[in-house]
């Protein structure tokens, strides 16, 4: 068992994140909760693909990404509270997925620029190999024009951390430049609707209400 005692948190354990996003360990962190980081090994793009051939709108695909992250988990620790959580980029028809270069990095803020696109992040709380309780979000994000001089400085100061960020930017570093409208959650557009996993978490009586 651990030895871990914490003011908000009532379980025995710390909560199990099934993902390996920092943003969202940072979150969770930040926010008072003791968590293990347990990456989940699913096949993400088939379980994409399956969802986008059953005609699910990107909401629906992120919540289904997070259901099958958190029962993989679960399933392995099925003694633990686990939070699985995804986000999925839709601009207009099409999504976007972590860029595997800092070319293509350059390419979809190219194809991002001068428009709006949408952040979905879903999150799913597991127990015992069971689904307790889902929640999703949506932000909005205006992205200005972007100079080619820009665009260099900008992929030159960011590096390679964004390259484990959908749409090639973190919002809470540099990419904050590329923008000139937010309408949504900040925890939303960092990968995890948090108050409403906080929600959640009280309500099932895992933190103190």
């Amino acid at each position: 068992m651990s030895d871990i005692v914490h003011p908000l948190w009532i379980e025995p354990w710390p909560l199990l994140l099934a993902s390996a996003s920092a943003s969202r360990a940072a979150v969770l962190r930040a926010a008072g909760l003791p968590i293990d980081v347990l990456p989940a090994s699913i096949d993400e793009r088939g379980v994409e693909a399956d969802c986008a051939r059953e005609g699910q709108e990107p909401p629906l695909i992120a919540l289904s990404l997070a259901c099958a992250k958190a029962l993989a988990i679960s399933r392995e620790h099925p003694s633990r509270v686990v939070l699985g959580a995804d986000q999925i980029l839709a601009a207009g028809y099409e999504r976007l997925h972590k860029p595997r270069s800092l070319v293509e990095a350059r390419r979809q803020i190219l194809r991002l620029q001068d428009g709006t696109h949408s952040l979905h992040s879903a999150a799913a709380i597991a127990v015992n190999g069971e689904i307790l309780d889902t929640c999703v979000d949506s932000a909005h994000l205006t992205m200005r024009a972007i100079s080619e001089e820009f665009l260099d400085r900008y992929l030159a100061v960011a590096g390679d951390a964004i390259l484990g960020c959908v749409g090639g930017y973190q919002l809470e570093g540099a990419g904050v430049h590329l923008f000139s409208r937010i309408e949504g959650n900040h925890f939303t557009v960092l990968g995890l609707p948090l108050l409403d996993v906080l929600a959640i978490l009280r309500k099932r009586g895992f933190i103190i209400r």
